[in-house]
C-alpha cells in the first residue's frame, strides 16, 4: 500500500516509519523544508527509542521518504494520514485545527481516485466529519469512500513498532 503521512511530528514520523516496517510505501510530508532536509540525513528530531534504527533501515530499503510537496505523494497514495500540529488555542485552550483544516484542502486538491483519509485521534470529536466536508467542498470529485476516518496516535515511550502495531491497535477505525 501507498501511504501519504502529512506532518512528521511525534505521530507522523513513528507512524510513518513503522508503516513503512510493515511493508508499505510512505512518504512523509512536511512543509518544513529544513525539517526535511535534517530528516533525508538521517537527522531524527525527536527521541523516540529505536526510531533512528528504525528510519534508517526503511530509507536504505527504499519504503521510506520525505517530501516537502505533498501533491505527488498523496495523488499516488492509497491512504492519506493527516498527523499535522493541534496546538491549544489561546484563550480558551481548545485544540487549534487550522493546519488540519489546511491540510484538508491541500489533500483535497491532490486526490486522484479512491483514497482512505485517516486523521489522528487526537482531533475533537466531529473533526473527521468536518476534514470530509472541506474535502468535498474543495474537491467535489474526491473519492474518500465512507468518508475520513480516524486512527489512533503512537503513544507512550518505548518500541515505536509495538506503539503501532501492540495489542490495544486496531480496536478503533471509525
Amino acid at each position: 500500500m501507498r501511504i501519504a503521512m502529512i506532518g512528521t511530528g511525534y505521530v507522523g514520523l513513528v507512524s510513518g516509519a513503522c508503516f513503512a516496517d510493515f511493508g508499505h510505501q510512505v512518504t512523509c510530508v512536511d512543509t518544513d523544508g529544513d525539517k526535511i532536509a535534517a530528516l533525508r540525513r538521517g537527522e531524527i528530531p525527536i527521541f523516540e527509542p529505536g526510531l533512528d534504527a528504525l528510519v534508517a533501515s526503511n530509507v536504505k530499503a527504499r519504503r521510506l521518504d520525505f517530501a516537502t510537496d505533498l501533491a505527488a505523494p498523496v495523488a499516488e497514495a492509497d491512504a492519506v494520514f493527516i498527523a499535522v500540529g493541534t496546538p491549544s488555542r489561546r484563550g480558551d485552550g481548545h485544540a487549534d485545527l487550522t493546519y488540519v483544516h489546511a491540510a484538508a484542502r491541500e489533500i483535497a486538491r491532490a486526490l486522484r481516485g479512491f483514497t482512505v483519509v485517516v486523521t489522528k485521534s487526537t482531533v475533537p470529536v466531529g473533526t473527521g466529519d468536518e476534514v470530509e466536508r472541506l474535502i468535498r467542498e474543495t474537491n467535489p470529485e474526491a473519492d474518500v469512500g465512507g468518508g475520513v476516518q480516524s486512527g489512533i496516535p503512537a503513544r507512550g515511550r518505548g518500541d515505536p513498532r509495538l506503539q503501532v502495531s501492540g495489542p490495544h491497535r486496531g480496536r478503533h477505525l471509525g
